[in-house]
This record gives C-alpha cells, structure tokens and sequence, in this order.
C-alpha cells in the first residue's frame, strides 16, 4: 500500500493522511484515529488496518512491518461487505474495484 492509497474507503482517507495524524495529533487511544476525516466509522473494514498502523506508530515505526497491496484491499473489503460485514455510506469508494 502507498502513501496515497485509501485505508478508508468510505470517507476516501489515505494512509499518507492516518500517518500524519498519528504524528502530529498524537493519538492515546486508536478510537480517536477517527478524527482524521471519519476514518473507520464507515463500513468498518479499515479498522484492523487503523489498528496495526496505531500499534506501529506506538512502537516507533512509522509504518506497519506489512502493508497489503491495494487491489487486494479493496477486493477483500468488497467480500467483507457482500458477507454481511458493514454497510458503506453514500459517496463510499465502489464495492467491485476496478
């Protein structure tokens, strides 16, 4: 995943915008990662992901040890939410990427 690929595909926030937040806000809790633009009170697919970024940064790292690739982010989130997994918001990336 790139700086500039969406983590949070319903309110389109980038992993570039999460890091920087995390930098300068400083966040305690990974709750509070939802401040930056919304992320993760969509569909709730990008939590896991928001999470692994949180605990990194707490660690030092500035990003996670393993980052997956942004087709197949996508593609697992349009299986998430075909299960039954969350309900994205109007405006929310596609569900079938292209």
């Amino acid at each position: 995943m790139q700086l500039d690929d969406e983590v949070c595909l319903c309110f389109h926030v980038t992993k570039r915008k999460l890091q920087n937040f995390l930098r300068v806000e400083k966040p305690r809790r990974v709750a509070q990662m939802s401040d930056c633009f919304g992320a993760g009170t969509g569909c709730g697919w990008c939590r896991k992901y928001m999470t692994v970024m949180f605990e990194a940064h707490q660690a030092g790292s500035a990003a996670p040890q393993e980052d997956p690739a942004s087709l197949d982010y996508a593609k697992n989130r349009a299986a998430y939410i075909k299960s039954g997994g969350g309900t994205p918001p109007p405006g929310a990336a596609p569900i079938d990427p292209a």
